[in-house]
């Protein structure tokens, strides 16, 4: 089969694309299967668009991501599939997947690992709303061959407009990138670390965590990293920033022995896919995250991490792995097992290749 890709951002940037399906590329190519990536956005724009200032360069930027799409449309005739992660442009109406459902007649896979028909930003506008346009979403499950959802929160969702819904979870290469036989072990090391890796939009979702982190910081010599593009503002003596880069990922989260991931209880959370939950597991880091969404999958709790609500649960799971070094190792083993069994790529290869069937 012939694949097109329209993807937001360019290759190997981007952890939803990465992730979700650029590892899964050289398997489509020893499964016969031919593709092509277009992102809305390229390098040079992907990089200003989140630089301060330069406003005129930004609309530039998008300005040059439409054209590029109406440029698509000439070469539609080649693939026998078009694959939609998200959506094909940042803002306005679905016209260009209508057009692509519509009058071209192609098979759309449609691929969301976020709950993209809501917002998690509390003071957008209503001009914001508009631009945003998420009714797009299910007009889009709705037109399209095959809708491949990160959880089963977000199926359920799409489900109500689309009957070939496949859980396509968020996956990891457990053998060639977070592998920790591949990185140098950290976890012996002192002071103990506590770690935490995402980006700029998600810091604050590390409020959930800080009060906790200040009462143990006051009872232990401990090391709390963030490991995230931009640096957060926490009351914490112990923080050490680690400016995120993709060629030190892995060595960087292996400095970590206990990895966080709070969340709050929200219906935008449940639609979040677990990756950070996902990597540290991976790398046998002991997790602690919130119980919402997909974390109750990937987190057995008691045997590979520790689900935590309250303040109180927070800190009494994290000073029992503080405490106890056997218990840390325990989880390691158990929770790169959960990963390697049920959310890597190898476990997943047969799902992912079952979209374009």
């Amino acid at each position: 089969m012939k694949i097109l890709f329209l993807v937001p951002y360019p290759s190997d940037e981007a952890p939803s694309q990465r992730f979700r399906f650029e590892q899964y590329y050289p398997l489509l190519i020893e499964n016969g299967h031919t593709f092509v990536t277009q992102s809305f956005l390229s390098l040079s724009d992907w990089r200003n668009l989140y630089a301060p200032g330069n406003a005129f360069s930004k609309v530039m930027a998008v300005l040059s991501g439409f054209i590029r799409r109406l440029f698509m449309l000439t070469t539609l005739g080649r693939y026998d599939f078009v694959f939609i992660h998200r959506e094909v442009t940042p803002a306005g109406s679905p016209i260009f997947e209508w057009i692509i459902y519509k009058v071209f007649q192609k098979k759309i896979i449609y691929d969301f690992d976020d709950a993209i028909w809501l917002t998690d930003k509390t003071s957008e506008n209503f001009f914001q709303r508009v631009l945003r346009w998420r009714s797009k979403v299910s007009s889009t499950c709705k037109w399209s061959y095959k809708v491949s959802c990160g959880n089963s929160y977000l199926a359920a969702y799409a489900g109500q407009f689309n009957q070939q819904v496949i859980v396509n979870p968020t996956t990891i290469d457990t053998v060639h990138t977070h592998n920790p036989s591949l990185v140098k072990s950290y976890l012996n090391h002192q002071p103990l670390t506590i770690g935490w890796t995402g980006s700029h939009s998600t810091l604050k979702y590390l409020t959930e965590a800080e009060q906790a982190l200040q009462q143990l910081e006051k009872k232990y010599s401990i090391r709390f990293i963030v490991i995230a593009d931009q640096k957060p503002e926490m009351n914490l003596k112990s923080l050490d920033f680690i400016p995120w880069s993709k060629e030190s990922e892995i060595s960087d989260l292996s400095k970590i022995n206990i990895g966080i991931m709070p969340l709050p209880d929200d219906d935008w959370s449940k639609g979040k896919c677990g990756f950070k939950a996902l990597q540290y597991m991976a790398l046998e880091i002991p997790t602690i995250a919130s119980p919402v969404g997909v974390n109750t999958i990937i987190i057995d709790h008691g045997k590979n991490g520790f689900l935590c609500s309250s303040r109180e649960e927070w800190v009494s799971a994290l000073e029992t792995l503080i405490q106890d070094e056997a218990l840390r190792k325990s989880f390691g083993k158990n929770g790169r097992q959960k990963i390697i069994d049920q959310f890597s790529v190898t476990s997943n290869a047969s799902t992912f290749l079952s979209l374009f069937q």
